[in-house]
C-alpha cells in the first residue's frame, strides 16, 4: 500500500500518520491497518486534486452514487468519454457523480498535463463531469482511492490493468461494482446497476 497525500502540502507522509489522521477524521478506533480507510464511512476523507481548482474530499459527495473511472486520452477505449458524458447528463438530477481520473501509466496514453487533458474532454467529448489532475493507480505511488477501492479489502480486489475501469460507489460509500475496460459506460449490465443504486 503506497502513501497518501496530506491535504495541505501535497507532499507524502508515512502510512502511520495516515492511521492517525484518517481514525481522527473518521472517528474510528480500531487497531493499525494500512487498508481501514477502506472502510465506507472514511473514504469520504481521502483528499482529491481536481483537474482546476481547489483540492477537495469526498465529503462534499456524501449521498450520491459515484462512478469513478481511471480514463485516458489517447486510447482505443477513450471513445467511452461520450458514454460517460452521457451516463452524466443522464442521471445527475438523481444522483449520480461520474467522477474521472487520468492516468498515464498504461501505454503513455495519457501524455499531456492537466491543461492539455481538460482542453481535450471538453472540446472533443464535451465532458462536463468533474475531471481530476493525472494520477497512478498501480504501485508504489498509487492515489489513495485507488488503493482502497482494488486494495485486498475491496470486495472487487485486483490491480487495475488498462484504462477505463469503472467503480461504482452506493449513497453510503460501499464500492457495489467494478466493470473492465471492454464493459461500456452504457452496456445494459452498468445501467442496471447505478439505476438500483440510484433506488
Amino acid at each position: 500500500m503506497g502513501s497518501l497525500w496530506e491535504p495541505s502540502t501535497h507532499k507524502l507522509f508515512p502510512n502511520q500518520q495516515v492511521l492517525q489522521v484518517f481514525e481522527k477524521l473518521a472517528g474510528c478506533i480500531s487497531s493499525p491497518n494500512p487498508h481501514f480507510f477502506s472502510m465506507p464511512n472514511s473514504l469520504y476523507y481521502l483528499p482529491f486534486d481536481p483537474i482546476s481548482g481547489e483540492p477537495y474530499n469526498l465529503e462534499i459527495y456524501r449521498g450520491k452514487v459515484l462512478l469513478i473511472v481511471n480514463v485516458a486520452s489517447k486510447c482505443g477505449f477513450t471513445r467511452q468519454y461520450k458514454n460517460l458524458e452521457a451516463l452524466h447528463q443522464r442521471y445527475q438530477s438523481q444522483g449520480l457523480v461520474v467522477l474521472g481520473f487520468p492516468c498515464d501509466q498504461f501505454g503513455g496514453q495519457e501524455p499531456g498535463n492537466n491543461e492539455e487533458i481538460e482542453s481535450f474532454c471538453s472540446l472533443e467529448y464535451g465532458v462536463s463531469f468533474p475531471m481530476h489532475s493525472k494520477i497512478e493507480v498501480k504501485g508504489p505511488g498509487q492515489n489513495a482511492t485507488f488503493a482502497a477501492l482494488t486494495g485486498p479489502e475491496s470486495p472487487f480486489s485486483g490491480k487495475i490493468r488498462w484504462n477505463f475501469n469503472k467503480f461504482l460507489v452506493s449513497r453510503e460509500g460501499v464500492l457495489l461494482k467494478r466493470f473492465g475496460s471492454l464493459t461500456s459506460p452504457e452496456a445494459k449490465k452498468v445501467v442496471q446497476a447505478i439505476e438500483n443504486a440510484l433506488g
